[in-house]
Formats: C-alpha cells, structure tokens, sequence
C-alpha cells in the first residue's frame, strides 16, 4: 500500500516550487504528486511556449532546492501543459479568451448539462464566460471539475 498524500504536502510543495518557478520566469500551470508523493510531477509554461531546455533548467534548479528544502522524493518530471492545457485559475480564461475549451462541472447546469464545449469570452467576479452556438453561458469558477484547452488541429 503506498502513502497518502495530504492536501498539506502538496500545499506545503506548492509554497515551495511556485515562487522558485515564477522566479524563473515561468507559470506553474500545475503539480501533481503520485506514488505517495514519491513521483513529482510540473507542468510549466511561458508566453512563447516551453522547450526542453525550460523543463531541464527548471528540473536542475528544483534539484537544488528540493535538497536544501528536504523534500522527499524520488523522481521529479518537468514538462510542457501541452496543446490541450488545463485551466484553473480566473487569468487563464482572460489569457486564453477567444480559444476553444471545454469545462466539466462538478453540478449539472440547465437541463442536467455537466460538460460544455465552446468559446471561452473572458472570466471576472468568479464566472466563466463561454460561448456555445452564439450564446454566452456563465458558469460559476468555484463550481468548476476540470477545464482545458481543446487544440485546434
């Protein structure tokens, strides 16, 4: 049976790599611990995108302060969000306004509905804009599953 990992670690880990991240000029988009919090996973992202060298830069700077920090774990992996990125915060559906994503709610809205698809127009005062079928619908932040990016091919 491998070790739970507490909403304590991964905000104490989060204190810790957000400000050594941004220090760097990157956006923590994401953290994820598995294993017990034995595998660490970031993503990272940057006006213009993230390459390999950002996800190595980062992993050798996070190395350092893992030790320093006494972070226990075993692997850390460092990568892009990729095309279909996940939101989670009010700036990112400023930032990625005009975009197609989809958003899944934790309580069905109208008509039972939990899962929508459309044009995000922006988020202010905790509600998400999105339009469907030339609408705009307003979902509420809070109410939020999981969101993303759905990549135009």
């Amino acid at each position: 049976m491998g070790r739970q990992v507490s909403a304590h670690f991964y905000l104490d880990l989060e204190n810790v790599v957000e400000p050594v991240v941004a220090g760097m000029g990157y956006e923590l988009v994401d953290l994820q611990a598995s294993n017990g919090g034995r595998l660490l996973r970031l993503f990272i992202d940057k006006p213009g995108g993230i390459g390999l060298e950002d996800c190595a830069a980062v992993s050798r700077q996070l190395s350092r302060v893992f030790e320093v920090e006494g972070v226990d774990y075993e692997r850390l992996e460092v990568s892009s969000p990729g095309l279909d990125r996940p939101l989670r915060k009010a700036s990112d559906f400023e930032r990625f306004a005009g975009q197609k994503a989809e958003l899944k709610m934790r309580t069905p809205g109208e008509g039972g509905r939990r899962k929508y698809v459309g044009v995000l127009r922006g988020a202010a005062d905790g509600q998400v804009n999105l339009e469907l079928d030339g609408k705009v619908v307003v979902l509420a932040l809070e109410d939020m599953e999981r969101a993303k990016l759905v990549p135009e091919l």
